[in-house]
């Protein structure tokens, strides 16, 4: 029988009625009694590092799941983490990125209503999220919620009050879950070979900057002393407006001349950017050699450039690989050129942060990039 640790953060899930509103306040000893049809698939211990609404969750709540989970990776077969629903895609983002070749599910649960109501989806995502947990085929980090289990950097909260809150976005789901049965659409666990990689590195200064019409490089002007990365919200395929007091191309220089990362992205949801197609968006892809998103979701955009320039910036890999028991393994590499070597590119020394940070960001984690092309921005 698999052994499951239950992660409680607060969230929904754990919300009690208040005076001023919905806030956690059930215990996470209580979760089980809810969904007992668990004991005959799997042993649950549980563990509550805090107690937050998840609007109040953000990088210092990721290291600490992340270095929760490397700590007791050995003693358990599964993890299930409760999360408010209002930002869970961007913890399962992050912890895609601080949790990497994990043979050992991460599962991420919560739900749209309390788990002590008459009326609630949070018995049928709990009961869903353990037995996924505990399912051979199951790894990596993962959301479960409404009957389906999606990659954790291809999650996205798209409905505020139904039940399939959640959607994968430009990818599949990984699995179905419906009546105790669960269907894998992507069954790629023997694809993970090694250890664990545990990262312990997230850089926060990430501005995430929404254009909307009207606006020009006036607020990157304001921002500049305060963030070291910046993520565009770029209309339709991804551009920057020409007109403006002060130019969006002068502040991309300002940024790219002191090393700040510009990284460019899409407001629409599905299909992702392309900057080559309009004029808006080439011309400046070229002239700064500019990175972009391409088909990744904001969460995942976001948390990855907090990790990759918090990897880059000490110029190497913070990843501490974990087997069973071990802390070390030399399967793994430890610094910069070692990792781009065993990646099937070999590199020599003296790369700076840009392309340190450009060669972290392009490398395809969890499934969270499908539509780029090694090559096709300069390498």
């Amino acid at each position: 029988m698999k052994k499951v640790l239950l992660i409680a953060t607060g969230g929904t899930i754990a919300s009690g009625y208040t005076e001023k509103g919905l806030a956690p306040k059930i215990a996470a000893e209580d979760f089980l009694q809810y969904v007992e049809d668990y004991k005959a698939f799997c042993q649950v211990e549980i563990l509550q590092p805090f107690s937050l609404d998840s609007t109040n969750i953000y990088a210092k709540h990721w290291l600490k799941l992340a270095g929760l989970i490397e700590e007791q990776y050995a003693r358990y077969d599964g993890f299930v983490i409760c999360h408010g629903t209002d930002t869970m895609a961007f913890t399962a983002a992050a912890l895609s990125y601080l949790i990497q070749n994990s043979r050992k599910p991460v599962v991420i649960t919560g739900s749209q209503k309390p788990i002590n109501l008459p009326v609630t989806d949070a018995r049928t995502n709990l009961l869903d999220s353990l037995r996924f947990a505990s399912d051979d085929r199951a790894h990596g980090v993962n959301i479960v919620f409404g009957g389906n289990a999606i990659a954790g950097t291809r999650a996205k909260k798209e409905r505020s009050k139904s039940y399939n809150a959640f959607s994968s976005i430009n990818y599949p789901n990984v699995a179905a879950l419906c009546d105790g049965k669960t269907v894998f659409y992507i069954d790629d666990r023997d694809r993970v070979v090694g250890p664990a990689v545990f990262y312990h590195k997230l850089n926060e200064k990430v501005l995430l900057l929404k254009l909307m019409p009207g606006m020009d490089g006036s607020v990157l002007q304001r921002l500049f002393p305060y963030y070291d990365a910046v993520v565009i919200e770029a209309f339709g395929v991804g551009g920057l407006p020409e007109y403006g007091q002060v130019p969006f191309y002068a502040e991309i220089r300002r940024w790219t001349d002191a090393g700040k990362i510009v990284m460019m992205a899409t407001q629409v949801t599905h299909e992702g950017s392309d900057m080559e197609v309009y004029k808006v968006g080439r011309i400046i892809k070229e002239d700064f050699q500019l990175m972009e998103a391409y088909d990744m979701t904001l969460e995942a955009t976001v948390t990855k450039v907090m990790w990759a320039l918090g990897q880059a910036e000490g110029g190497e890999l913070s990843g501490k690989p974990k087997g069973l028991g071990q802390s070390n393994s030399p399967q793994e590499p430890e610094d910069f050129e070692q990792w781009e070597s065993v990646g099937g590119q070999e590199h020599s020394g003296g790369c700076g942060l840009a392309e340190r940070f450009r060669r972290l960001f392009y490398k395809t984690v969890n499934h969270d990039m499908l539509l780029y092309t090694p090559g096709s921005d300069g390498e």
